[in-house]
């Protein structure tokens, strides 16, 4: 039976990841006519697929055992560290294990408390994880518009633990940028600075969650060194903008990267020939500026252009888009209910445009959805984007 069995399945698998081409059927003048349907995926940058190039690296990659230290391909440590004006990084599979290990190392006591903003990454969407794991206590802070803190308050919720028998005492201050909830805005370069002078001045240490850190260095112009500066520990990740299908990295001092191996190790995030994702990272640093300028860009487009519609549903500030996410309020129906429309075809839609897209989307609040550019979506699809919507709103009345 095997001999038979296993390449039938290997057939059946090899078939089934050939990308096939989605079709939408449409009765026009009378006849069938085959209408290709044009995806375009704004959910987020976590979406991107290996190009040709990135698949070939991968495949090509020199490796060897990484958790011996005998993997060539992650020699992307070195070149990451000094990307990022660190002495050392250290390569691990997500940037949330990034995030996790990163608080490990700064906060030793149980009980340690961790300065950050309310809706930021790594209190939202990382499970409570240095709760959860770490034992320790977070304490989040109201988000200004521009994803910063207040530094008055971030001053006082220092002080208060120093000396004191009943309050935590805070080890380490968290920033994000850009600031993911607050749609991609990049911290300005003078509240780094600020934010590290204070946390210096009582002995507490900050960490950035740069996840998305080079888009905020390419819209700053800067070196993201210029922007890592200002803080003790950075995490990276390669699976959003660059475009990776996996990977992420933490950077720091020399000792501080020797306890985040043990503590990658102790999380399970120990790899072997791990020189075949290190590859694709390799891969997406190489266009980063170019890549994340189109995007930029884009999304720049998108936002004038959703702001030109003048529609009473849904509005727009393309002052606030900084990098690769637009924020859309949404008045009048759900965003669910808008997002099922973007995301539905219909044969009107290809009478009235010539086209059948299907806009993904995901609702961010009650009020709002956001979109996010990344590198499989150009500026011809941004332009279907802008038309679907359009579209829509006119199925409304609203147009």
């Amino acid at each position: 039976v095997w001999p038979g069995t296993i390449p039938a399945m290997l057939r059946r698998l090899a078939r089934a990841a050939i990308p096939r081409q989605r079709v939408f059927w449409a009765q026009r003048s009378g006849s069938l006519a085959e209408i290709p349907t044009y995806v375009v995926d704004l959910r987020s940058d976590t979406v991107t697929k290996p190009g040709p190039a990135m698949r070939r690296a991968m495949a090509e990659a020199v490796v060897g055992d990484d958790d011996y230290g005998e993997d060539p391909t992650v020699h992307l440590q070195a070149t990451a560290a000094e990307l990022l004006g660190v002495e050392r990084t250290l390569f691990v599979p997500t940037n949330t294990m990034a995030n996790l290990i990163s608080v490990m190392c700064h906060c030793r006591r149980r009980g340690s408390q961790l300065l950050l903003g309310r809706e930021c990454h790594l209190h939202v969407y990382e499970q409570g994880g240095v709760a959860q794991i770490a034992g320790v206590h977070s304490h989040p802070l109201a988000d200004l518009p521009h994803g910063t803190l207040d530094l008055a308050e971030l001053e006082r919720l220092v002080k208060r633990g120093l000396g004191s028998p009943y309050h935590p005492v805070c080890e380490l201050i968290c920033l994000e940028n850009t600031h993911s909830s607050s749609g991609g805005r990049v911290l300005p370069m003078e509240y780094l600075r600020q934010v590290h002078l204070l946390a210096r001045r009582y002995g507490v240490r900050v960490h950035l969650d740069g996840a998305r850190l080079m888009n905020a260095a390419v819209a700053l112009g800067v070196p993201p060194a210029r922007i890592v500066e200002h803080c003790d520990s950075v995490s990276l990740c390669f699976s959003k903008g660059l475009g990776a299908p996996v990977g992420a990295l933490v950077g720091g001092p020399k000792d501080f990267i020797e306890e985040a191996w043990r503590l990658r190790k102790a999380l399970g995030g120990g790899m072997r020939q791990a020189g075949v994702l290190a590859a694709a990272a390799l891969v997406g640093l190489a266009d980063t500026e170019e890549m994340l300028q189109r995007d930029h860009q884009n999304a720049q487009r998108f936002a004038r252009g959703l702001q030109e519609l003048a529609s009473p549903v849904c509005s727009v500030d393309p002052t606030a888009v900084e990098t690769n996410m637009v924020m859309v309020r949404v008045d009048g129906l759900p965003p669910e209910e808008l997002c099922r429309r973007l995301q539905a075809v219909s044969a009107d839609e290809v009478a009235q445009t010539g086209h059948a897209v299907r806009l993904l989307l995901f609702p961010w609040t009650e009020h709002s959805v956001r979109a996010v550019w990344h590198r499989d979506v150009s500026a011809q699809d941004t332009e279907l984007a802008l038309g679907k919507w359009a579209f829509v709103l006119r199925t409304l009345g609203l147009g």
